[in-house]
């Protein structure tokens, strides 16, 4: 009987100390519920998803160009010239007010290409200039070339083998820009084309 009783009373201790243990859980969790440092964590958290959302509006702003791209030597539209966007590489681009910040002789390509990040293959990407290509050399590639791009514009595009769909041997501008759809100045976007520019 003292058995029973001593086994009884051990349970009910045990049974104590675990509520106990509960409890203090409990008002841990509330505390980093209320705990300013733990809010801005979720909220870091919720960038990042917004970022991953829009993975596809992200771009490279560096201004850093590829090794042996040279300046244009006679370009349309000279450095701080204000221009119209013709074109729609990105969304708000076309008919949005612009300023020439990089003029480039060089060729051209549009290219379709599988990004490294498993998104969908891009079609027809305008630009990538021949200084972007793995192992370019003085020659311009063809038509139909398989290549592997080393161009960062955008999030997939480094280390992509690509096609080329079309080629030009032009200028090609650097810009910055304001876009129609509001939002901030789309800083140093890669490339345009002279054709794809009005003046203002």
């Amino acid at each position: 009987m003292k058995k029973s009783k001593l086994l009884i009373t051990t349970l009910s201790l045990s049974g104590l100390l675990l509520v106990a243990c509960g409890n203090d859980t409990d008002d841990d969790s509330t505390d980093k519920e209320n705990d300013p440092e733990t809010e801005e964590l979720v909220d870091v958290d919720e960038d990042d998803e917004e970022m991953e959302d829009h993975g596809e509006m992200v771009h490279d702003e560096s201004g850093e160009l590829p090794a042996g791209l040279t300046e244009a030597s006679d370009p349309l539209y000279e450095l701080g010239d204000e221009v119209e966007l013709l074109t729609d590489h990105m969304e708000g681009m076309e008919n949005a007010d612009a300023k020439i910040v990089g003029a480039f002789d060089t060729i051209a390509y549009e290219v379709s290409y599988d990004p490294t990040n498993g998104d969908p293959r891009e079609e027809n990407h305008k630009w990538v200039v021949h200084e972007e290509i793995k192992e370019a050399d003085s020659e311009p590639f063809e038509v139909g070339d398989e290549v592997v791009l080393e161009a960062y514009h955008m999030e997939g595009m480094q280390g992509a083998e690509a096609t080329i769909d079309a080629l030009e041997d032009t200028t090609v501008y650097m810009v910055d820009y304001e876009p129609t759809t509001g939002g901030d100045t789309v800083r140093n976007h890669k490339w345009l084309t002279e054709s794809e520019l009005a003046p203002k």
